[in-house]
C-alpha cells in the first residue's frame, strides 16, 4: 500500500486581514516537520496541496527544508470549507471581522455551531457546497493523490484540518459531530499516516506531532 501523509499546513495568520498565508512559525512549524520527515528516511513520489496559499506555502517549506525539488501538484479537493460562508450564514458577519476582535474562544464556540448546523443542513444562505459535497470532494482528492503510484510509494498532501478530518471520518465512518470535533482538535503542521489500496484506505496515525513534541517547541504547539 502506498503511504499518504495528509500535513494540516502551519500556522496561518489568524488576526490579519489576510489569514490565508503563513506566519513566520508557520514556516518554522513546517520546516521542522519537513526535517523530521527527512531524519525518518522518508522519500516523497508526489506532493500536491489545496489551492489555498497557506497550504501551498507548507508543502513548498517542508519539502525545501527536506532537500527535496519534488513539485507540488494542486488539487481542489484538498481546500478548506468555506468559514467566511458558513459565519456568515451563521452569525451574520464575516469571520476576517470576526478573528480580528481577537477572541480565540469565541470564534472556535460560534465556527463549531456553523459546522455542525451546516453538517444537518440547517443553515440557510448561498453557500458553495454542502457537508455531503465537501465529503465526496475530499474523498476524490485522497484516491488522486496516490492514483498510478507503486505500492511502497510515500505521497504528501498538505491541506487543513477540516479538509482532513472530513476525509479521516469518512474512512472510520463516523458521524459528523465526530469530524468537526476532529477538525477543532488538529493542529498546526500535525500529519496523519494512511495506507492507500486501490480497495482500502486505512488510517494508521492521527494529529501527530512529533516534530514539536519536546520542552523547547512547547510554545510552537497552535491551533490556528
Amino acid at each position: 500500500m502506498a503511504t499518504l501523509y495528509l500535513v494540516r499546513h502551519g500556522q496561518a495568520s489568524f488576526a490579519s486581514e489576510n489569514y490565508d498565508r503563513l506566519s513566520e512559525l508557520g514556516h518554522q512549524q513546517s520546516a521542522w516537520l519537513g526535517e523530521h520527515f527527512a531524519a525518518r528516511g522518508i522519500v516523497f513520489s508526489r506532493a500536491v496541496s489545496g489551492t489555498l496559499d497557506r497550504q501551498r506555502q507548507t508543502a513548498r517549506t517542508l519539502l525545501d527544508a527536506m532537500g527535496s525539488t519534488l513539485g507540488v501538484s494542486e488539487h481542489p479537493g484538498w481546500n478548506e470549507y468555506s468559514g467566511d460562508a458558513l459565519y456568515k450564514a451563521y452569525h451574520g458577519e464575516g469571520w476576517a471581522k470576526a478573528r480580528a476582535k481577537g477572541d480565540v474562544r469565541e470564534f472556535y464556540r460560534t465556527i463549531k455551531l456553523a459546522l455542525l448546523d451546516w453538517s444537518e443542513e440547517k443553515l440557510a444562505g448561498d453557500l458553495p457546497e454542502t457537508w455531503q459535497a465537501f465529503g465526496e470532494r475530499t474523498a476524490a482528492a485522497m484516491h488522486a493523490a496516490c492514483d498510478g503510484l507503486p505500492v511502497d510509494a510515500a505521497v504528501l498532501a498538505a491541506s487543513s484540518g477540516g479538509a482532513i478530518s472530513r476525509a479521516v471520518s469518512a474512512i472510520l465512518e463516523a458521524p459528523a459531530r465526530t469530524a468537526i470535533e476532529l477538525n477543532l482538535q488538529f493542529r498546526n503542521s500535525a500529519f496523519c499516516e494512511l495506507y492507500v489500496s486501490p480497495r482500502s484506505i486505512r488510517l494508521v496515525s492521527f494529529n501527530c506531532i512529533a516534530h514539536l513534541d519536546r520542552p523547547d517547541r512547547a510554545k510552537a504547539i497552535t491551533y490556528s
